[in-house]
């Protein structure tokens, strides 16, 4: 049983974790007036790749950098350079409340995607799960095959591509370090915003009032992480998640004053069915027993300096 004070540990950290994601959203789309995503995704790592060097060098953790297993690092962050460049999309087509409700159906698609992956089972749970999840992505996204919303699409695409960057990510936690993580992620993700920001030969330098909403997206997006990191430290998944929850309801009265978008009833009813598909999916993963050699195996090692 989780006590009184670590439920507030993980509802601070939650409340800066929700803070920084919705300063991401609303920074991200401020500068989609003048940048494309591979533009904004180019100065984003730029600048958190210049973050991540000052601080682990600052706390001389720089000596954690490895270069095993870059094929791995390689294929999450094209995952995860894909899957935000689809969610920076999406702000600009579609309320971000929705953006938001579609991003979570990605522990749905985790759970769909670790056998594959991780080699994990597909349990009868996971799979009804994943069905509950659909129907609140129906819902929410309310396709129309004549006419196919195209934020929708990305934004549900984006939550299929982050469920590929965390199941890499999880596996790359048995060797490596969360610094040699975040190096690699700024840094292969600089390289990959260079290649596709340049591909028609031109890069926009953004204006001098755009290095403030990209300066708060580098922020937030490492702000948010370690936040949400650190919540979980403290306090089960079961009570981080409805925490985590309220980012819908925040980021949808953000969009409402700031941009004047609708406040639909029925998006959040379709993120209440998918919360309720990670809770059941949750509930199973807690129920299901592991064993001794299995925890070892997914327990993070140290890495060598």
């Amino acid at each position: 049983m989780t006590d009184s004070g670590s439920l507030l540990k993980a509802a601070l950290w939650m409340t800066g974790a929700i803070t920084a994601f919705s300063s991401m959203a609303v920074a991200g789309r401020m500068v989609s007036v003048e940048l494309d995503t591979f533009e904004l995704m180019l100065y984003r790592s730029l600048i958190g790749l210049g973050l991540v060097l000052a601080v682990g060098g600052a706390f001389g953790r720089l000596g954690e950098i490895s270069r095993r297993q870059l094929g791995l690092h390689a294929l999450r962050n094209v995952c995860h350079f894909t899957g935000q460049n689809l969610w920076f999309l999406a702000l600009g087509l579609i309320p971000m409340a929705q953006v938001f409700a579609l991003e979570f159906t990605s522990p749905i698609w985790v759970a769909l995607l670790a056998p594959a992956i991780l080699g994990e089972r597909l349990t009868p749970t996971r799979a009804l799960a994943a069905f509950i999840g659909f129907l609140g992505i129906l819902l929410v996204a309310r396709p129309n095959p004549a006419a196919l919303e195209p934020g929708a699409m990305a934004a549900a695409a984006a939550a299929i591509c982050f469920a590929g960057s965390a199941l890499f990510t999880k596996r790359l936690t048995r060797s490596q370090s969360i610094v040699s993580i975040l190096f690699w992620l700024t840094a292969m993700q600089t390289v990959l915003g260079l290649a596709c920001a340049g591909i028609d030969g031109q890069i926009a330098w953004p204006s001098p009032a755009a290095w403030v909403p990209l300066t708060v997206i580098g922020l937030a997006g490492l702000t948010a992480h370690f936040c949400l990191t650190s919540a979980l430290s403290v306090a089960p998944a079961s009570i981080v998640m409805p925490l985590d929850f309220l980012r819908l309801p925040v980021i949808a009265l953000v969009g409402m004053v700031l941009y004047d978008e609708p406040l639909d009833p029925m998006v959040l009813v379709g993120a209440a069915i998918i919360l309720g598909a990670n809770f059941l999916n949750l509930r199973g993963e807690v129920g299901r027993p592991r064993h001794a050699g299995q925890e070892n195996r997914m327990a993070p090692r140290r890495t060598s300096r």
